[in-house]
């Protein structure tokens, strides 16, 4: 009883929105979602249900963000150090969802609208010294490909499709990789 004279009352609105012909062999979508957002018509229950359905979009992102970057490993002494390490990986964590959302997004789309003129040549290097390369066509989807597989992804017939985490394991030694080039091309022997 003590924290509701803390509050002001709140008016709800339930928005319920249900399939009405889903696929085959698939229970329809059945949603039950409550706002406090003013919902005065259909537009705009469309509209809070089309920000829902980013909502995992957002878990997608933190899921990177903690498990990826391990932030809840991290032991800094300060707020100050744990704004700052949050800082770099939320950057970390956004580039590895981009490079994810824009090949689920445009799986044809040429790798440089995502990727770096490095990452792309290590990968390159690493498909051709393959005795089969993999990259038949060089698009966005095919080079997620490759980084999935520098994380563990064993891209077999039957495997599921690769997860956030293995293309996070493949980000970090494509870098890897793709700083070894460098230094070895910047070089001189003898």
């Amino acid at each position: 009883m003590g924290k509701q004279k803390r509050y002001s009352p709140q008016v709800l609105t339930h928005v319920h929105p249900l399939e009405e012909n889903p696929p085959p062999g698939r229970e329809p979508i059945a949603w039950k979602l409550v706002t406090n957002l003013p919902v005065e018509n259909l537009s705009a229950a469309v509209e809070k249900l089309g920000w829902y359905a980013l909502r995992w979009k957002a878990e997608v992102f933190h899921k990177v963000m903690k498990s990826g970057c391990r932030a809840e490993e991290a032991r800094l002494e300060t707020a100050e150090r744990l704004a700052k390490f949050l800082a770099l990986i939320a950057v970390v964590s956004w580039r590895i969802f981009f490079v994810i959302m824009s090949a689920l997004a445009k799986p044809d789309a040429a790798p440089d609208s995502v990727l770096t003129f490095a990452e792309i040549t290590a990968l390159d290097q690493i498909d051709a010294s393959r005795t089969r390369p993999r990259v038949q066509r060089p698009t966005l989807a095919a080079y997620l490909m490759q980084i999935a597989m520098l994380g563990g992804y064993l891209a077999r017939k039957h495997d599921p499709p690769f997860g956030n985490m293995v293309v996070w394991r493949g980000m970090t030694r494509l870098h890897d990789i793709a700083f070894g080039i460098s230094i070895g091309s910047s070089r001189r022997c003898g």
